[in-house]
C-alpha cells in the first residue's frame, strides 16, 4: 500500500497526469464538440515540438555518426512509446533500404506486446538490460529512450545502461524529470500538458512522440545520402506499389520517360539511387557503383563528380 501511495503522490508531478481544465465538459458535449476539443489540443503539439529543433538537430548528429561508424539506432520503450518506436523503425528498411538491424525497436515484454498490453513489463529495470543485451548494445549505437511520463523504470534503466556502455542515449518524453535528463546526452522533452483524457498519453503526447521520432530518422537517413532533392532516392522496390514508386523516382529524378526509367532499374537491379546515376550520367552499371561507393552513396556527389 505504501509503494501505492508513494506512486500516487508521484504522478501529481507528472505533467502529462494533470487534468486538463479546457476538457472538464467533454462528457456533455455532441460528437463535433468532442473532436473540435481534441482537434484544438492537437493543435498545440507541433508548435511546442518546433521549440525543440535544436535538441532534435543534436540527436541527428549523434545518429548520423553513429551510421557512419558502423552503429545502429536503437529505440527502447514501454506502451505506446514503445510501440511508436517499434513503428519507426520498421518503416526504415522499406523506405530506405537499409538492414533491419541498422534501425531496432526494442518494446518492453516483446513483440507480442504490440497487440497486448504486457503487465508489469515497464517496471522491470532487468527486463530492460536482458533486452540491450540480446541486441548486443556497444558503444557504436545510440539508443533513443522513448517515455511520455519521463519515469518509466524500464526505460531509466535501459538508458543508464547504455551510457555504462559508452553507447550515446537520447532520451524522447513529455513531461521534465531529472533522472530522465541525467541518463540522456541529449534531452529532448516535449511538455504538451494534459491530455484531453486525463492521463491517456497515446494522444498529445504521442503525437509529439511521432513527430520527433519521423524526424530523428528521416532527417538521419537523408544526412546519410538517402535522398536525393526531396526524392526516396534508396526507396527498396518489393511489392508493385513500391516498384511503381521506385519508376516514378526516377522519372522524376532524371526526367526521362517510363520506358527509360524501367530499363534502367531492370539493369540496376531495381536500385533505384544506380538506375537514376546510370540515366544522368550514362556510366554502365560497375562505373555507377563505382562512383556511388567513392561519394559514400550520395547520388548528388557522385552527379557532380562526373561533370554532370
Amino acid at each position: 500500500m505504501n509503494r501505492q501511495a508513494d506512486l500516487v503522490d508521484e504522478l501529481k508531478n507528472i505533467s502529462t497526469e494533470g487534468q486538463n481544465p479546457n476538457t472538464l465538459d467533454i462528457d456533455l458535449l455532441d460528437s463535433l464538440g468532442v473532436v473540435k476539443k481534441i482537434n484544438t489540443e492537437d493543435q498545440k503539439v507541433a508548435v511546442i515540438v518546433g521549440q525543440l529543433l535544436p535538441e532534435i538537430a543534436q540527436g541527428v548528429d549523434l545518429i548520423v555518426e553513429a551510421f557512419a561508424c558502423g552503429g545502429r539506432l536503437i529505440y527502447i520503450g514501454a506502451g505506446t512509446s514503445g510501440r511508436l518506436g517499434v513503428l519507426d523503425s520498421v518503416e526504415c528498411p522499406p523506405t530506405f533500404s537499409v538492414s533491419s538491424e541498422q534501425v531496432i525497436g526494442i518494446l518492453a515484454g516483446g513483440a507480442g506486446a504490440m497487440y497486448k498490453a504486457v503487465e508489469g513489463a515497464e517496471d522491470n529495470r532487468q527486463l530492460a538490460i536482458d533486452d540491450l543485451k540480446a541486441v548486443h548494445l556497444s558503444s557504436k549505437d545510440v539508443l533513443v529512450g522513448i517515455a511520455a511520463s519521463g519515469r518509466t523504470p524500464y526505460v531509466l534503466s535501459a538508458m543508464a545502461f547504455a551510457k555504462e556502455q559508452g553507447a550515446a542515449v537520447i532520451g524522447i518524453s513529455c513531461s521534465v524529470n531529472s533522472s530522465y535528463g541525467q541518463n540522456s546526452d541529449v534531452d529532448i522533452c516535449a511538455v504538451v500538458g494534459a491530455e484531453v483524457l486525463t492521463g491517456s498519453t497515446r494522444m498529445k503526447s504521442g503525437t509529439a512522440q511521432k513527430l520527433i521520432l519521423n524526424m530523428l530518422s528521416t532527417a538521419s537517413m537523408i544526412r546519410s545520402g538517402k535522398s536525393y532533392k526531396n526524392l526516396m532516392i534508396d526507396v527498396n522496390a518489393s511489392n508493385e506499389k513500391l516498384y511503381a514508386r521506385a519508376v516514378r523516382i526516377v522519372m522524376q529524378a532524371t526526367e526521362c520517360d517510363f520506358s527509360t526509367a524501367e530499363y534502367a532499374l531492370g539493369q540496376a537491379n531495381n536500385q533505384t539511387k544506380l538506375a537514376s546515376l546510370m540515366v544522368l550520367t550514362g556510366l554502365d552499371l560497375s562505373q555507377a557503383k563505382a562512383a556511388l561507393l567513392a561519394n559514400k552513396g550520395f547520388l548528388r556527389k557522385a552527379i557532380e563528380q562526373q561533370g554532370c
